[in-house]
């Protein structure tokens, strides 16, 4: 959903700005844009962290095959931390930058651009810290955004492995809980993969701006501003992609519900046998945040509709 929000929001005032030279919706766009981009990062690096953990979990479990479902609230309460988290971390982002315009010296056209200085009329003791959290921003991004997801994410992979690989080696290898289990790790390490590449030329191109910023012109710098931009907007749109097509379950829910909305939600007998029986498969394979409960399932009956 996040994703989401970035391509649907952030995206038309990139592209705007760069085909008009004028910033849409002026100085609150030059807030409003960054501050969900770092939120994005923060949003996706807490929650790589919490399927680690997760998966952690379902591989140290003394009955990892029986594990209760997890509630919906429990559910919601996790996913309200790492928003809430990830949104009070970007706050300084909103104090940070503002609107500048400059003059081109050959054409004279007025242009809009952001810039990275803190409001002089801020109090004193709030502009101090924004400052602080200007001169760490880069080391902030690169430690808490970059390294600390990847870091995280693959501990947690060898820590399983190797907890699969010394106790349950002989029953995962040839049971469907460990092929599932092992198709969920899959899907991780796939999406912390291309977050990695996504965040790699950002972290780059910030510590090479920190040193060189002084020798390099400022179209150099809005032009590598304007790829790390994009290196983000193409992480937003593979990731939701890569999630469907990798998690089974989350797939074939996604794939019900729209064919559900396309053909309409008739009593079909036929329809409400097929989707009853991959109602079922999708209740006996693992989600991506909890295990379901292998058991022996109830007789089917050819009730409801798709939906």
């Amino acid at each position: 959903f996040w994703d989401f929000l970035i391509l649907f929001f952030c995206l038309p005032v990139v592209i705007f700005n760069e085909i008009t030279k004028k910033r849409l919706l002026g100085d609150m766009s030059c807030r409003i844009v960054p501050f969900m981009e770092v939120s994005s990062l923060g949003v996706t690096t807490f929650s790589l962290c919490a399927l680690g953990i997760d998966r952690f979990h379902a591989a140290t479990s003394p009955q990892a095959s029986t594990r209760p479902i997890e509630q919906c609230q429990s559910i919601i309460a996790k996913l309200a931390i790492i928003w809430v988290g990830s949104m009070t971390l970007s706050v300084p982002e909103i104090l940070l930058w503002q609107l500048a315009q400059a003059t081109s010296p050959v054409s004279g056209v007025v242009t809009e651009y952001c810039t990275m200085k803190p409001s002089s009329s801020l109090p004193e003791s709030i502009y101090s810290l924004v400052l602080t959290y200007q001169n760490a921003r880069m080391w902030w991004y690169f430690g808490c955004y970059f390294c600390l997801p990847i870091l995280f994410t693959v501990s947690c992979q060898l820590v399983t492995r190797r907890i699969r690989g010394t106790e349950k080696k002989s029953e995962c290898r040839g049971s469907k809980h460990g092929q599932c289990e092992g198709h969920l790790n899959c899907t991780i390490i796939a999406l912390t993969i291309v977050y990695g590449l996504c965040a790699t030329p950002e972290n780059v191109c910030n510590i090479v701006v920190a040193y060189m910023s002084p020798d390099m012109s400022k179209q150099t710098l809005d032009l590598l501003n304007l790829i790390n931009q994009f290196f983000l907007f193409f992480k937003c749109s593979v990731t939701p992609v890569l999630l469907l097509c990798l998690c089974r379950p989350l797939g074939q829910a996604f794939m019900d519900c729209c064919c559900c909305c396309c053909e309409g939600c008739g009593p079909d007998t036929t329809s409400s046998e097929s989707s009853a029986d991959s109602k079922l498969k999708t209740e006996m394979s693992s989600s991506i945040f909890f295990d379901k409960p292998r058991e022996t399932p109830p007789p089917l009956l050819a009730l409801g509709t798709p939906c």
